[in-house]
């Protein structure tokens, strides 16, 4: 790991592994430590997060970055993993996965400039700039760029927007194989169907929904997977902050189903 300063305060209790399944081994807890010491200090100079501090941080950070991806974190991996965290703000799932995930090769995207320079400089004293790429641009430049289009074996947003837009916003990203995965809060038979009348514009299925309980009572989150079943249309993701105007499935929608240009 690279330099970096030292933990802001003791590690979790072990009960927050157990309730994961999955235990750091020494470097990454020490990582995850120093990270919540970079977050602190980085969020005096800029507007990173509120969740810096104790369980805070331990849960509302780090356990509820990676119990949706609790599968990967047990299983051996060989072959990188590319991963992409879209509207990663302070750093967070991504940060977290990529400590996590060692074969993993993250791409972090945020539309503002001094969370991804905060955030490009907390990888670096973490030891982790060979694995993080940080893009600085709306997600739908993301989604058209060569780089990045159909490229990622896992896309994943927390908290951006509602699960339509996000829909719209990670699906372009996935290799054929891929998977979006939506972090949630609360979750509703009308959240479900509107995100299933997008799905259909964007070729995909809802694989499943996952509800947990976070510790210490700390609310209950949700983990929504989709699947690919075809190409993503080219049409998508439209121009930026047409989704957030118009998110697919909505009223505005045609009736018929096909694909519209904006």
């Amino acid at each position: 790991m690279g330099a970096s300063p030292g933990p802001s305060g003791p590690p979790p209790h072990p009960a927050l592994w157990h309730a994961l399944g999955w235990t750091p081994d020494p470097g990454q807890l020490a990582q995850l430590q120093a990270l919540n010491r970079l977050l602190h200090d980085w969020n005096q100079r800029v507007n990173l997060t509120r969740l810096v501090e104790g369980d805070d941080y331990w849960i509302g950070q780090v356990f509820d970055s990676l119990w949706p991806l609790r599968d990967l974190l047990v299983a051996a991996h060989h072959d990188p993993l590319q991963v992409i965290d879209v509207g990663t703000g302070g750093g967070f799932p991504g940060l977290a996965v990529a400590i996590a995930l060692p074969h993993a090769q993250l791409t972090l995207v945020d539309s503002v400039g001094r969370k991804i320079e905060a955030v490009r400089t907390m990888a670096a004293a973490l030891g982790l700039a060979e694995r993080v790429t940080l893009r600085w641009e709306r997600v739908e430049r993301s989604g058209r760029s060569p780089e990045c289009r159909g490229s990622f074996h896992l896309a994943i947003a927390r908290a951006v927007a509602t699960a339509p837009v996000v829909a719209e916003y990670l699906v372009p990203l996935l290799q054929p194989t891929g998977r979006a995965v939506l972090y949630r809060g609360q979750w509703s038979a009308g959240d479900q169907g509107a995100l299933e009348r997008a799905a259909r514009h964007l070729r995909v299925e809802v694989e499943s929904v996952q509800a947990i309980d976070l510790p210490a009572e700390r609310g209950v989150r949700h983990a929504v997977r989709l699947r690919p079943l075809a190409p993503c249309p080219a049409t998508y993701p439209r121009p930026v902050g047409v989704a957030l105007k118009a998110p697919l499935g909505g009223e505005a929608e045609p009736r018929s189903g096909r694909d519209q240009s904006a």
